[in-house]
């Protein structure tokens, strides 16, 4: 047997590297090796991988000597920084997270470029402020961006591009595990479920958070010949209407859309209120593209076990309040 090319995962603790470790210890071919970056190797999730094969391995996103380090010998290296990391409010003074992310995000590239990485698969966002009319009423977060944990994602794409390392785009839209929490199901004064949300009549896409590893690993399948190509990943693509009749099926009691407006978020005053009523209305301006970056038959090449949502419904439909 040939010998493993090995897969350096950043954030390997979480949702998306978290997925794409666990996709590579379970791919039987065995063409790949996976080396779990964290910054806490003596985490439990951390000390979880271990136990499952993955050499696990320190590593500081901020540090580009450690990083380098990291990467050396690995054939491909898949990144991913975390916005919504918890902050002091001090520490997002001093560096804010549209800031940490460049910065993070080029720290890799370099740290990859010097260690003789062959492939990037960077997860990133679109930038979204060409969908913003001048004097919409929208707010502006540091005199630039719209939805900030989106435009600084797209403006360091620039780092890995200047890297010369072969690069692929990876896009992960809204969660499935979202309607866990967040965009879960409540009772109305009725006792009746129903789904608040901002989608308006948009088709939103959304995928659950183990096929965006999934994926990643179908693009180190294939290699360098989708450098420079964006993958979005997406499962389902449903409006709120749609979606709340799936919950209803999965529950057994019917779920009714109830249509939220992005001015009526953005009015709700809760931290990052103005950010999130900015990221739905860009949902629905831009549904068009967002939609048509989606290219069904390559995710089902890439990833076989891709999953709708009344699939994914269908295994955690328990886990749904209501």
């Amino acid at each position: 047997m040939s010998q493993q090319q090995i897969i350096a995962v950043v954030g390997a603790t979480g949702a998306q590297g978290g997925g794409l470790v666990r996709a590579i210890l379970a791919d039987r071919s065995g063409r790949f090796a996976v080396r779990a970056l964290t910054r806490r190797p003596d985490s439990a999730r951390a000390e979880e991988l271990a136990a499952l094969g993955a050499e696990v391995v320190e590593a500081d996103l901020d540090d580009v000597a450690g990083l380098r380090k990291a990467f050396d010998g690995a054939h491909g290296a898949f990144v991913v920084t975390n916005f919504w990391e918890p902050r002091t409010p001090e520490e997002e003074r001093a560096r804010p997270a549209t800031t940490k992310e460049r910065e993070q995000a080029g720290n890799a590239a370099r740290a990859g470029q010097e260690a003789g990485v062959r492939h990037f698969v960077w997860s990133t966002l679109p930038d979204t402020r060409g969908y913003f009319r001048p004097g919409d009423g929208t707010p502006t977060f540091e005199g630039t961006y719209k939805v900030p944990h989106a435009d600084a994602k797209a403006e360091a794409d620039r780092f890995f591009l200047e890297s010369g390392v072969p690069t692929t785009f990876l896009h992960a839209n809204v969660y499935y595990e979202a309607f866990q929490d967040m965009f879960a199901p409540r009772r109305d004064e009725r006792g009746a479920l129903v789904l608040p949300l901002g989608f308006g009549d948009a088709r939103v896409p959304a995928q659950a958070a183990e096929d965006i590893g999934r994926t990643a690993l179908g693009i180190f399948r294939r290699g360098e010949v989708l450098a420079g190509s964006r993958v979005s990943v997406a499962g389902s693509v449903l409006t709120g209407a749609q979606y709340a009749a799936a919950l209803g099926r999965a529950l057994g009691e019917p779920v009714t859309y109830q249509a939220v407006t992005p001015d009526q978020i953005r009015a709700a005053g809760f931290p990052g209120a103005g950010e999130v009523g900015n990221m739905l209305q860009y949902l629905s301006t831009a549904e068009r593209d967002i939609v048509e970056l989606i290219d069904g038959e390559l995710l089902r090449e890439l990833n076989p076990e891709l999953q709708s949502f009344d699939t994914w419904l269908a295994a955690h439909r328990d886990a749904i309040p209501r």
